[in-house]
């Protein structure tokens, strides 16, 4: 009788923790807490030491900034990595006081719709759409690949060039100021045969 008994409460024993361990992994599996993405990450745990995406208050477009953004229609939408005044001068050799002279406009003009046909991308995509740690490639006006990166601070790369002040906007138009110049090597190799001329 008493072995009848223990079996019995055994048997019962084993079923109603089986019956407890099922409940419990049913109700772990419907309140699952979402695993920790790459995405959730940049909140700040894992990177305290995010610069500042801000534009500073007293951020103005340069001439030829204005200029590439003047060429687009502004009722599309577009992305544009437009180069910082200085390395319009340090990359190109362009300079506002010279380059915007009747003689030389046209040059000028040219160069800049070459610039914009490397660096304009036909959809807005601010910086936040930019997975961190991952590269994703767009084709330019021009058809020129282009490949953009975020880093760790949150700027972005496009083909190896940092950006200085990103997610500007102006309408339709979200524009990043680099501090280089995007080309194709043919373009760029024009303006180094220039500079061993001199």
């Amino acid at each position: 009788m008493n072995r009848r008994l223990v079996l019995k409460h055994s048997v019962a024993l084993v079923g109603m923790l089986v019956c407890v361990s099922c409940f419990f992994i049913v109700i772990v599996t419907v309140l699952k807490l979402p695993e920790a993405s790459p995405r959730n990450r940049e909140m700040g745990i894992y990177h305290p030491t995010f610069k500042s995406r801000k534009v500073p208050q007293n951020f103005k477009l340069g001439e030829f900034g204005k200029m590439m953004v003047e060429m687009l229609p502004q009722d599309l939408s577009f992305t544009i990595f437009i180069p910082s005044e200085e390395a319009f001068k340090r990359d190109l050799h362009l300079s506002v006081n010279d380059s915007l002279t009747p003689e030389k406009f046209n040059d000028t003009y040219a160069i800049l719709t070459r610039i914009l046909g490397f660096s304009a991308v036909p959809r807005e995509l601010s910086s936040v759409e930019v997975p961190l740690d991952e590269l994703v490639s767009y084709d330019s006006l021009s058809g020129f690949q282009l490949y953009v990166a975020k880093d760790i601070d949150r700027m972005l790369s496009v083909n190896r060039i940092r950006s200085k002040i990103t997610d500007i906007r102006k309408r339709k138009i979200v524009m990043h100021i680099m501090d280089g110049v995007i080309m194709d090597s043919d373009f760029e190799q024009s303006f180094l045969s220039d500079d061993t001329e001199e």
